[in-house]
């Protein structure tokens, strides 16, 4: 705790901060940047943390109130996008989109079934394969939720103007491309 009359320092923006967590400069190079310029990464950083934070707890909120598992979640978003689409989502193209085995997915429809959150049905033009279609109810809560919350996620990128969101697809790009592989961590 600071003493009377020293400054109090916020511990997360010090999580952000090259200048507390490498002040000797060994990770992150500083070269031509002033403490202003710092200043505001640092903030740039925050403001990541703080879309991160808000973005796990709604998706915490959703899965809670729907009763449902993260990917679970993902499921019935890509299944909504396909009947939106007009496509028949299949096993597995499911499979495929989450990165789960054939034996997952089964699993996974079983419990979205047992849930009254899909259905299954044949294929029409595929006697091999299934349609699985989301239930209307499922679809409304989904839409009223989360829907909801895109909306409001796309006012926010429409507020920008063009040469803004250029700027900020590419932030996002260099941040996505900073991905560390974490069985080889001394590589990247």
């Amino acid at each position: 705790m600071a003493a009377e009359g020293e400054p109090r320092h916020d511990v997360r923006a010090g999580m952000h901060d090259p200048r507390i967590f490498d002040g000797a400069g060994e990770l992150v190079d500083r070269t031509g940047l002033d403490d202003a310029e710092v200043d505001q990464i640092v903030r740039v950083m925050q403001s990541l943390r703080g879309w991160h934070d808000a973005a796990r707890r709604m998706s915490e909120v959703s899965s809670r109130y729907m009763k449902l598992n993260e990917t679970d979640m993902r499921a019935l978003r890509f299944l909504i996008a396909a009947r939106n689409q007009g496509e028949i989502a299949t096993p597995g193209a499911l499979s495929e989109y989450l990165g789960i085995s054939s034996a997952s997915t089964t699993k996974l429809l079983d419990r979205l079934e047992r849930g009254d959150h899909i259905t299954r049905s044949p294929h029409p033009t595929d006697r091999r394969a299934l349609a699985i279609t989301v239930t209307d109810e499922t679809r409304a809560v989904a839409r009223e939720s989360v829907g909801r919350l895109h909306a409001r996620r796309f006012a926010a990128a429409a507020a920008l103007e063009p040469e803004e969101r250029e700027v900020v697809i590419r932030f996002l790009d260099a941040l996505s491309a900073t991905e560390l592989d974490l069985e080889h961590p001394h590589d990247g």
